[in-house]
């Protein structure tokens, strides 16, 4: 690569922001982008919620007592945080700023509140709603995944209906109707914004980069 083509490329990397609704399948959508585009990263959030069968800590969640969540969040170590069906989740600031600064995207799996407080710090990140087909689809895959309680589903769904106003402070949104469709669009999403002219640092500070790059004369 010429020292014109590295001038280029480089990029800050992209912050991507999917928020959805329990039973959305927002999960298996996250895991199939990840297999498309291996280099991007997935941040995991901190949570003081009970760890569940199946889940690693590191990998689904950095499982933390309520006492270390409240020094980290003393000492500004979140770049956002909420409280969510009765527990504290927070996501760490600093693999968002690292992931920037060396031009690696990083995928967030936050809720409405999350995002709100993300794009508000970076606004250039890029959020992303994922609704599911329908109401009656979302109630059914939530009583179908047995892993809650009558009481809990119909928490799930009244944040649910708080969740979908929401969705006009978002950049995009998808519906689920079929994983490969949700996923090629998710996909055609991230492509067209790494090509964003705003993430390239050196043609963000001169106007005349791509002029001097390709030989253009200054009027071309």
């Amino acid at each position: 690569m010429t020292r014109s083509s590295r001038t280029l490329a480089e990029r800050e990397g992209g912050i991507f922001i999917l928020s959805a609704p329990s039973g959305a399948g927002k999960t298996t959508l996250i895991s199939r982008l990840l297999k498309i585009f291996p280099e991007m990263l997935l941040s995991v959030s901190y949570t003081t919620r009970p760890r569940r069968p199946g889940e690693v800590h590191g990998r689904d969640y950095f499982f933390v007592g309520k006492e270390k969540f409240a020094v980290m969040r003393a000492r500004r170590g979140f770049a956002e945080w909420a409280r969510v069906h009765g527990a504290l989740y927070g996501t760490p600031r600093s693999p968002l700023d690292r992931s920037v600064r060396r031009g690696r995207d990083i995928l967030l799996d936050i809720d409405v509140q999350g995002a709100r407080k993300i794009k508000k710090l970076y606004p250039r990140a890029v959020s992303i709603f994922l609704l599911p087909p329908s109401w009656q689809e979302l109630e059914k895959r939530l009583a179908g995944r047995g892993t809650d309680r009558r009481e809990n589903i119909r928490r799930r769904l009244e944040n649910a209906r708080r969740e979908i106003r929401a969705i006009v402070r978002y950049d995009y949104f998808l519906v689920n109707r079929q994983i490969g469709e949700a996923l090629a669009s998710l996909k055609s999403i991230v492509v067209a914004e790494r090509q964003r002219i705003s993430r390239y640092k050196a043609l963000r500070r001169q106007r005349s980069a791509l002029s001097r790059i390709y030989g253009l004369k200054a009027d071309g």
